[in-house]
């Protein structure tokens, strides 16, 4: 299942109209708009909000303007017509729903850059107009925005606005509306949650770490890991495994692997050398691949490899760790990349016959999770089965999955499974890379929401220095880390640890950490946090609009 062209070009268009709309408010004091300014270059010409509606009921624009005959091509001029009078299904809750989360002000900033103002009013301009466009009785388009604009002249830079539309990642803006459906709101006066104490808060051991070094010789890979202890664990708790994402590091979730550790679990972070940080900066040096088609068959095999190896250790009356490994009984968590070596290790089969076909397109529309996956087209077969019995549950956070499993690769996942999606990863677009996935899996599952969360939000702050000054683009950079995601990191701790629990006799008392009403009681004005096990026919609804059957 993939987003389909038609939808994608529908779904741009969508966006655009927002774009130009967005454009246009500033004050709703002010006279509503009846003129608006098309720029292109040294060139500009007015066209009445009249002209405008009757371009769009006639289906072409009035004779004699140069800037629709000479400059634009017959199909920008189709775009514009199209954009004029669509509809955009978003009432004027959602739209204000949306305008107030951190991405809907990242969205702002970035279409404010295709009005040409004087003052610097772009961002609340854009604000109220989307808002005042939204009530009207045909709900939100580029003319009711337009007639709803408090101020005389509207310019407009049509360059800018199809450089913006030509960069849409598109998959990340349907996100949004998803995300603001996940889950009905709920009344803060009614909730009530009882909660019998913190998980966010450290236990009370003592954390250790075991720096190790193993190699392979069947494969002839060296695979460092770090194992985060203490002296309260014990076989009684399960085995917690951790999968970095592509060009990273084990230690991406340091924080994560320390509160673990804390509350007497055993939590192993293992590096893939085919695929971390120092095998992409040698490809990006030109030493090499960034990414080897046999990595996606690699991270599964050093999983499982670090397992037998952890289970040698039990074994061994003379390390401090023995007896304390529940190997047999191994809870994996991957991020980004390693979400899906996640998925893989709990019964996701790969499926490459779709992922071969859609990979010699064009790739223009793809978000950056794609394109990685695009890279298992090299691989021989089509199907490959990378289970690995001793994994009994399965976290997968902001996981690739969109192209590498195929159209029921997921169906074959066999134990409970956790997934995290974040509204503002421009990465893996939650949408694609996590909701259409999470609907496959059977049950027991879970789907995490954090609108407002990025790509990197969930990460050790240590790993995310990097971000500052990273541009903002429609496909990377806006990254909310370090101390701005500080409650993201602490939601993580606590549903993370509330699955572990899971496997142990403490499953009872750490359940309702799972559930709807702690993720909407645990919300922040920044973070707004879900959790559902089932996709809610509100918001089922904007993935079928929009993903091919």
């Amino acid at each position: 299942m993939r987003i389909s062209r038609k939808a994608l070009n529908l779904l741009l268009g969508c966006f655009c109209a927002v774009t130009v709309t967005n454009f246009l408010s500033i004050n709703t004091a002010a006279k509503a708009a009846d003129t608006v300014v098309l720029r292109y270059g040294l060139l500009a010409e007015s066209v009445s909000l009249a002209d405008l509606q009757k371009a769009a009921e006639v289906g072409d624009f009035p004779n004699g303007f140069e800037l629709y005959g000479r400059k634009l091509s017959s199909q920008q001029r189709r775009f514009l017509l199209k954009t004029l009078k669509m509809p955009l299904q978003l009432n004027v809750v959602t739209v204000n729903r949306l305008l107030n989360t951190q991405i809907g002000t990242t969205i702002l900033d970035d279409f404010s850059t295709a009005v040409v103002r004087k003052d610097k009013a772009g961002v609340q301009a854009l604000r109220a107009g989307l808002v005042i466009g939204s009530t009207a009785p045909q709900g939100l388009s580029l003319l009711s925005f337009i007639a709803a604009y408090p101020s005389q002249n509207l310019e407009i830079n049509l360059p800018q606005i199809f450089k913006i539309a030509g960069n849409f990642n598109t998959a990340f803006w349907r996100t949004q509306q998803f995300m603001l459906a996940i889950a009905p709101q709920l009344n803060h006066q009614s909730l009530q949650v009882s909660l019998p104490f913190d998980p966010s808060q450290p236990g009370t051991a003592q954390v250790q770490v075991l720096k190790l070094n193993w190699n392979d010789p069947q494969r002839n890979r060296n695979i460092p890991v770090d194992i985060y202890w203490s002296n309260a664990a014990t076989a009684n708790k399960p085995l917690i495994i951790y999968s970095h994402g592509l060009g990273s590091v084990r230690t991406d979730l340091r924080y994560l692997a320390e509160h673990l550790a804390s509350h007497g679990y055993i939590f192993v972070a293992v590096e893939h050398p085919g695929s971390n940080q120092t095998n992409v900066d040698a490809g990006l040096q030109g030493k090499g691949k960034l990414l080897k088609p046999q990595e996606f068959l690699d991270r599964p095999k050093d999983i499982s490899f670090v397992l037998d190896e952890l289970a040698k250790i039990n074994q061994n009356t003379n390390d401090p760790l023995a007896g304390k490994l529940a190997t047999d009984n191994v809870m994996v968590i991957g991020y980004s990349f390693g979400g899906g070596t996640a998925l893989a290790l709990a019964g996701g089969e790969l499926q490459l016959d779709k992922l071969k076909q859609r990979c010699k397109q064009n790739l223009a529309v793809l978000s950056l999770g794609e394109t990685a996956q695009c890279v298992a087209q090299e691989l021989p077969n089509n199907t490959y089965q990378m289970r690995d019995n001793r994994i009994k549950q399965a976290i997968a956070l902001n996981p690739t999955s969109s192209l590498m499993f195929g159209d029921s690769g997921l169906t074959k996942v066999q134990v409970p499974t956790l997934i995290l999606a974040s509204s503002a990863d421009k990465t893996t677009p939650a949408l694609t890379e996590q909701v259409v996935g999470f609907q496959k899996i059977p049950a027991p599952k879970w789907l995490v929401g954090i609108l407002g969360g990025t790509h990197l939000s969930v990460k050790d702050p240590s790993t995310t220095l990097d971000q500052a000054g990273q541009p903002n683009t429609p496909f990377s950079g806006g990254e909310v880390v370090g101390e701005q995601a500080s409650d993201v990191r602490k939601f993580v701790k606590v549903i993370v640890l509330a699955m572990a629990a899971q496997l142990t006799p403490e499953a009872k008392q750490y359940s309702v950490f799972l559930t709807p009403d702690y993720a909407f009681s645990a919300s922040t004005p920044a973070f707004p946090f879900r959790i559902v096990t089932e996709i809610p026919p509100d918001a089922l609804k904007v993935v079928e609009e929009f993903v091919e059957r």
